[in-house]
């Protein structure tokens, strides 16, 4: 029927040697293929160029998504501010009047040591 179950046939490697001995296979630089397909020329123009020309044509007839890519990709997208408030009241409000001085000097303590603001 086969070799009897031991202890040391059960274990699927010997100590010390991995199961994986080549690691994970490489994957290929993404960015470098991107750019080579992007530098390729056709009729003296660059797939860049010519996707960038499409892109701005499209701008140009009101494509407000073509716009936006144009300019999100050559100065960046705008930042977005978030309000952290409900209605101008700050979320995490603690009343400290009834904290002790001690209490509050260990609070500060721990502002101090970790860089927390007070606000």
């Amino acid at each position: 029927m086969g070799t009897k179950p031991t202890i040391e046939n059960l274990k699927p490697f010997k100590k010390g040697q991995s199961g994986n001995p080549k690691g994970r296979p490489k994957m290929p630089d993404l960015k470098e293929a991107i750019a080579k397909i992007l530098a390729e020329e056709k009729d003296g123009v660059t797939a860049l160029e010519a996707i960038l020309a499409a892109l701005r044509a499209k701008a140009a007839k009101g494509d407000v998504r073509a716009a936006q890519e144009l300019l999100d990709r050559g100065f960046g997208r705008a930042q977005q501010k978030i309000d952290h408030t409900t209605d101008g009241e700050a979320i995490n409000k603690f009343d400290l009047s009834k904290l002790t001085d001690d209490d509050l000097r260990v609070i500060a303590d721990i502002q101090r040591k970790t860089g927390i603001s007070k606000a």
